[in-house]
Parts: structure tokens; sequence; C-alpha cells
């Protein structure tokens, strides 16, 4: 059984998608459908990585035909990881989504929308074949549009044109991109790549395939210069719709910048490494002074997604061991705390009536456990130890000092004052401040409370964990950069690949 793990987390929420279809007029039984189907990926996931973790990379290629020619999942530590964080973000806003979306945005295929996203996540952090990450970026596109538009507002129409527009840009990138690399090798399996590429006698040719990715990939991460997408839409849609794109759409685009450019393509001492080093540290700046200029709780959390993204960037550009796992841990950091704080301003905006900062106040009198429960993922966006954000700059910080980028090092911890600005700002103005003498929000009934704060809760606790027991998570991202950096048992775990 465990030679199928690696699809499970792909095809739970894909045939929970399907069966959520059917039962598109039946809100309660899409609802437990949803969840049924986001646990079992969870559980899939916890799994696949725990059999990875003992006995390495997992392979799994469809339909009897032997790598390169047919479809093969591969799961290795960095893969099943971010299966796992997967599962983990969406079961908690499927249940968070139970108090959050209105029934109108349910009859209008939240849940088989949310489910089909899910399923083209866990397929992009699986596959071992680039078309076929091609393929899941599609798929995740339409599912991503289609949460974008239900329930309809006017903003959202607007968000969604200029998310459909720049991530449609992006893709035609990497098709044109795949199509070049495919002239070049003729294969565009991962494992096969490895091979062939270095081989390929036309470098010029191979570099220009490369940059096509990287404005591919950037797209989706949300670099500098191609993020203006982002703030533009992230704030228009349902609150668990924010979420899950904050915590999980970015990352695919910087896993697969991470896997490509160390599988695929290695960028050390190229060209490659001084755009990759040139972006990170843009990204990193422009993004937070972005949020440093808002006024609203979800526009400022998306320049933040931004700025973050630099700093995962970050550690792909030093190509050093340390920046590697310092880039793995700060995506699996940063996936939990993004999400939360996402998560606690939809309960803001429900309390307050809106999410302008101006028009908020005295929510930590109204309800003190919402305002903790924003402190601990908003301390650790800002890098306060003990928690999970602190060990994650750390880790980057040190690995830019060794290998002797200062400007860089400077520029991740200036980065990371302007941080706890923000987040200083919006407690202040939300919680701390009085409340204005009229606060046209209302007040959560209790069921709907514990479907809102449960999910925060879970997630402030994991982050907590992180930052107290950082050495198992710490073990896990070293053994993750160390499979992306010698990739030999990812290779031979997709030539033994079980039919």
């Amino acid at each position: 059984m465990t030679t199928w793990l690696p699809v499970l987390p792909v095809v739970a929420p894909l045939l929970g998608a399907g069966f959520a279809t059917i039962l598109r007029h039946r809100v309660r039984g899409q609802r437990r459908l949803a969840l049924g189907a986001a646990v079992v990926q969870l559980a899939g996931a916890i799994g696949l990585l725990a059999v990875v973790w003992r006995s390495g990379p997992l392979a799994l290629r469809m339909g009897g035909w032997p790598p390169p020619f047919g479809i093969v999942f591969v799961a290795d530590l960095l893969g099943a990881t971010m299966a796992v964080i997967t599962g983990l973000i969406g079961t908690a806003v499927v249940v968070y989504a139970r108090a959050d979306a209105s029934r109108r945005a349910e009859l209008d295929g939240f849940y088989p929308l949310y489910l089909a996203l899910l399923a083209a996540v866990a397929g992009a952090f699986l596959t071992g074949d680039l078309f076929n990450l091609y393929v899941w970026f599609e798929v995740m596109l339409a599912a991503a549009i289609g949460l974008l538009l239900v329930a309809t507002r006017p903003a959202q129409l607007d968000g969604t044109l200029k998310y459909a527009l720049l991530n449609l840009i992006g893709t035609t990138f990497f098709l044109v991109a795949l199509s070049w690399l495919y002239g070049l090798t003729g294969t565009l399996n991962m494992a096969d790549l490895h091979l062939r590429v270095p081989a390929v006698e036309n470098r010029g040719a191979v570099l220009t395939a490369a940059m096509l990715l990287v404005v591919a990939f950037g797209a989706k991460a949300a670099v500098f210069p191609l993020f203006f997408w982002l703030p533009a839409s992230y704030h228009t849609p349902l609150a668990s719709v924010s979420a899950v794109f904050a915590g999980l759409l970015t990352k695919v685009g910087v896993y697969a910048l991470l896997r490509v450019f160390t599988l695929v393509i290695d960028g050390a001492g190229t060209p490659i490494q001084t755009v990759l080093c040139w972006i990170a540290g843009l990204t990193m700046l422009t993004g937070v002074l972005g949020a440093a200029s808002q006024q609203d709780i979800r526009r400022i959390l998306s320049f933040h997604i931004v700025s973050q993204i630099g700093y995962m960037v970050l550690g792909l550009a030093l190509y050093t061991p340390l920046g590697i796992v310092g880039s793995i841990f700060y995506v699996v950091h940063h996936i939990i705390v993004k999400a939360n704080l996402f998560l606690v301003s939809g309960v803001v905006e429900r309390l307050g009536g809106g999410g302008d900062l101006r028009q908020l106040g005295g929510l930590y009198r109204r309800d003190g456990v919402l305002a903790t429960l924003f402190a601990v993922p908003a301390a650790s966006l800002a890098g306060l130890p003990p928690l999970s954000g602190f060990w994650a700059k750390l880790l980057l910080l040190q690995a830019s000092l060794a290998a002797g980028y200062w400007a860089l090092a400077a520029t991740a911890l200036v980065v990371g004052l302007l941080t706890l600005f923000s987040m200083t700002k919006i407690w202040n103005e939300a919680f701390w401040k009085d409340a204005p003498a009229i606060l046209p929000g209302g007040r959560l009934s209790s069921e709907r409370r514990r479907l809102l704060l449960g999910p925060i809760a879970a997630l402030a606790a994991v982050t907590i964990a992180i930052g107290l027991w950082t050495q198992p998570f710490l073990a896990l991202a070293e053994r993750g950069g160390a499979t992306l950096l010698d990739p030999k048992p990812y290779l031979d775990a997709v030539r033994e690949a079980s039919p």
C-alpha cells in the first residue's frame, strides 16, 4: 500500500471535489465531504512523510510506462513535507469556512473548487515531471479564479481580472520554457533532465530556458517586479479563500524555484544566481514598504506575503546548504503563520465591520482571546523569539553572512524591523486604541465563534511548537535540503519506481 501513498494527497481531495459537485444543492453534505477529504489528505500526507523519513524518497509511475515516458509522482522529504502542510492548512480552513462562507458562496461551488485547489497544490508538490507541473498550475489557476468569484462583488471582479492576467502570462512563459527544454533534451521528467541538461552543448539556450522559468515561477510566487496582482486581489474574496491563497499558492512558485534550480538546472555561479539575489532583495524591500503604507488589514498582510517571499528566494539565491535549509524552514513557518493571520483578519472584519484600521479599535477589550491569537502569528511573522519566525530569519541571516552577502543580510534585518512596525500598527489600531463611537460589526454566536477561533488556535499552537521544539523541524529541513543538493536518492527512486 505504501507505493500508492504519493498520490493519496492528490486523489482524496480530487474525488471529494467530484462528489461535492454532485451534491451541489446539498450544503450539509458538501461540508462533511470537504472536511472528510481534507482530513484524508492530511492523514495520507503524514503517512507519506513517515515512510519517506524512514526509507527515503518514494516514487510511483502511472500506466505502466517507465520514466521518462510516463507520468511519475515522486515524494522526497521536501515534497512530502509540503503535502503535510497542504493538508494541515486545508483542514483548518475548511472548518473555518463553515462559519465564514455564506450560503450563496456554498451554492456557487465553494467546496468543489476548494478541494480541486487542494488537489492541484498537492499535485504540484509531488509531481516528478515538468509538464505535469504545468498541468497542476493550470488546474490551480482555474480553481483559484472560481474561488475568487464565489458570491461575486464588484471588487472581486477587479481582483480576479488582475490575478488571472498575470498568472496566465506566467503560465505562458512556463509553456515556452518547457518547449525549449524539450527541444534541447527530449524529455521533461525532472530526474532525466538532471542527467541531460549538463550535457547540452548550447549553454546559452539552457540559460534562456532557465530565465523563462524564473519569470514563470516568479509570477506564481509574486516576486519583484511581478507581484502587483497579489495585493490587488487577495483582500477581495472570503477570508477563508484569502487564507488558503496566502498560505499555499505563492509557495508553489517558491517550491518550483527550489526544485528546478537544484535538481534540473544548477544556478550556482551563473547569471541565474545573480538574478535571484537581486530578486530576493528587491522583493523583500518593495513588499514591506508597500505594507507600511496601507491601512487595510488584508492589504497589509498581502504586501507582507510579497516581502516574506523575498526571504525564501534569498536562501535559494545563496546556493549554500544552510541557505537551502533556511528557505525550507521559512516556507513551512510562513505557510502556517500567514494563513493564520488571514483567518484572524476575517474575524476582525466580522467584529469591526471591515478591515480599515482607521475605523477599528477596542477589540482587545471586546475579545481578549482573539487579540492573543493574533499576537502569536504576528510576533512570529516579525521574527520575535522564541517563535518560529525568529529561527527562520536567524538561519537565513547566518547563511547570508557566512556566504559574504552583507547587503542582503542588512536588507533582511531592516525588513524584519519594518515588519514589526506593521504588526504593531495593526495591534495598536485594531486591538489597543479605544473603540469608535459606532462599531458597525456584530457579535459572534458561540457556535460560529468555535468554528472561527478553533482553527486559528490550532495553527497558533503549531507556530508555538515550531518555536519551542525547533530541533525536529530543523532536522526535517536539513534532510530535505540535503536531498535537494544531493539528488541521488531522488534519482534512484524514480529509476526504481513501481508501476
